[in-house]
């Protein structure tokens, strides 16, 4: 479970933090509970109507009401009918309402957090929150609101016109209701526990599903279909195992009030027989309390179910909040200036990642002035991304300090920081949109014109202009339509849209071929003139031109030099480099 997982509470302050995110709709709801009244009302004047039409139609035969009585009974269903739409439509705008803005929050609060929030939780269990938790929520402000009030209130009346005709019986009836509500209480707490554990049951599936279905290909390749399918299924099973507690429940409660409420109607029998034969009750009363009685039963049947529902929104909303809670990214800088120079020294910088026992970086040292490029290489694991991910604080230091002409970064609001920085990566990430829409994340408020011209000087152009529809061809998720070349020159011409004066290139041609290498190539040396350049580099062939090389190991700086200078120390870089460019032998 992430650390992110609630701890039991109490519901009702949950409940009540989240019917809060309904008060911006209240005149929906109000709109909403009239309707309500009115349905209630008419289910009453329907049942009190019983006593004048078995007295006057059956017993005294009075024509007087042959039409009257008919007429009311359509009049009142037809209102009722009208009060029905109302409140169906009141509650679904409010709770549709609720969980948009519950999405916006949530989604915000993820892209708000800091960068190491998701290395402890995985991205299908976020989503999972975001889309699952919250159609829960849903059904909790909406329909359970609505068959809560329109079903209490119903009872309320029916008690009410059942006191109207015989106060004697409708208290024998109120004898079973505490037996209810203990039950309603008990059913409630257990549905709670167990939905929790099926919403991150949910979330499991949703990252198991997501991971074979990503790998799909060495899924394939290693023949673990049967054993993909066998986690799925195992996590479906235990799902499955909790959704059949919550029904088991659920109908067991429902058959409890239901034998309760047959007792209810054996007790009316017996004490309305014997009123009646004392001649203090006539037909019609009777018949009335034993219609108001069998309004009754569904109303109890439906509130103890509803209960399900309603705790299945609280476990919900419980981990909603526990997310709305954690703290953002720190951002208390204050400094917002238009562009920087673009310096970088890093003065004692050491990082230390939670739950490891050597530090990612351990005091590291440098400067790299504007207008030169900084080559960073090592072996795998030995602090690259964490160096250049300290830059835009996606992670903040553990010690020492980090400097853009001269101001500590943290002096910086994040917006203008990282406003000064773009980003090539090995990985682009492309969304599901346009060409133009992509490249437009480099600056939102960029001409069709200045697009083309980005995409001219990332040597992209002209594989554009093949597109279906241009720039404006969608390149489907994660631009899955792209080669890995074309892809990487989006992400430069993104890059050179954006005119940042620190660019990072996360090795941004290690997965190409000879000829997409090429014209990234080129398409990055319009990108890298007069800006700070920092080049986490795998091929050692691609920082021979670099101004300085950084050479980490196991996240201290072991060797700073030019590719030149490095190579005559015969230092770690030169064992590097002779292992990557070793002649195979002679055969």
């Amino acid at each position: 479970m992430s650390d992110a997982a609630p701890h039991a509470t109490a519901a009702w302050p949950i409940y009540r933090r989240l019917l809060g995110y309904a008060r911006p709709y209240v005149p929906f709801l109000g709109i909403a509970v009239l309707g309500m009244l009115v349905e209630a009302a008419s289910a009453g004047a329907f049942t009190y109507l019983m006593k004048p039409m078995v007295d006057q139609t059956f017993v005294a035969k009075n024509p007087d009401v042959r039409w009257v009585l008919p007429l009311s009974i359509l009049g009142l269903f037809v209102l009722r009918g009208v009060a029905t739409f109302v409140t169906d439509y009141g509650m679904a705008r409010t709770g549709r309402s609720v969980v948009l803005d519950l999405r916006r929050q949530v989604l915000g609060k993820f892209l708000r957090m800091p960068s190491d929030r998701f290395d402890r939780e995985p991205i299908p269990a976020l989503v999972s929150r975001l889309n699952y938790d919250t159609e829960q929520v849903s059904s909790a402000t909406s329909e359970a609101i609505k068959v809560s009030l329109t079903d209490t209130l119903t009872i309320l009346v029916m008690i009410g016109v059942m006191l109207m005709q015989s106060v004697k019986v409708t208290l024998a009836v109120l004898l079973v209701a505490p037996v209810i509500g203990y039950i309603s209480s008990r059913v409630g707490r257990r549905y709670r526990r167990i939905n929790r554990g099926i919403q991150e049951g949910v979330g499991h599936m949703a990252q198991a599903a997501e991971e074979a279905l990503s790998a799909h290909q060495e899924v394939k390749i290693y023949g673990m279909r049967e054993a993909e399918e066998a986690r799925y299924a195992g996590l479906a099973g235990h799902n499955l195992r909790m959704h059949l507690k919550v029904e088991s429940t659920r109908a067991s409660a429902s058959s409890i009030v239901q034998l309760l409420a047959a007792a209810a109607l054996a007790i009316i029998l017996v004490v309305a027989g014997f009123e009646a034969m004392n001649g203090r009750m006539t037909a019609g009363a009777f018949v009335t309390l034993m219609t108001s009685m069998m309004v009754l039963l569904p109303s109890l049947k439906r509130i103890t179910n509803v209960q399900s529902v309603i705790q299945r929104g609280i476990a919900a909303s419980e981990r909603l909040f526990a997310v709305l809670d954690q703290p953002d990214e720190p951002d208390t800088g204050t400094l917002d200036i238009a562009r920087v120079k673009g310096e970088i020294r890093f003065e004692g910088v050491s990082v230390q990642y939670r739950g490891q026992s050597r530090p990612a970086l351990d005091t590291v040292d440098f400067l790299a002035r504007p207008g030169t490029v900084t080559a960073i290489v090592g072996r795998s694991g030995s602090g690259k991304s964490t160096l250049i991910r300290l830059l835009p604080r996606f992670y903040e230091p553990s010690a020492g300090r980090l400097l853009i002409d001269g101001i500590d970064v943290r002096e910086f609001t994040l917006a203008c920081l990282r406003r000064q920085i773009a980003l090539v990566g090995q990985q682009v990430m492309l969304f599901d949109d346009s060409v133009l829409a992509n490249v437009r994340y480099g600056r939102a408020d960029a001409s069709e014109a200045e697009v083309w011209q980005a995409l001219r000087a990332a040597n992209a152009e002209e594989f554009v202009q093949k597109l279906p529809e241009g720039i404006h061809s969608t390149v489907g998720e994660r631009g899955g339509r792209l080669s890995g070349g074309q892809k990487q020159r989006l992400a430069i011409a993104r890059a050179i849209l954006k005119d940042a004066p620190i660019l990072i290139l996360d090795e941004a041609t290690a997965a190409l071929d000879n000829e997409s290498e090429r014209l990234v190539q080129d398409a990055l040396s319009h990108l890298i003139p007069d800006r700070t350049t920092l080049i986490i580099a795998h091929r050692l062939s691609t920082v021979e031109h670099a101004d300085q090389v950084l050479v980490l190991d196991e996240g201290r700086l072991a060797e700073v030099g030019t590719h030149e200078q490095l190579l005559a120390r015969g230092g770690l870089y030169s064992h590097l480099h002779r292992m990557q460019f070793r002649e195979p032998d002679a055969g």
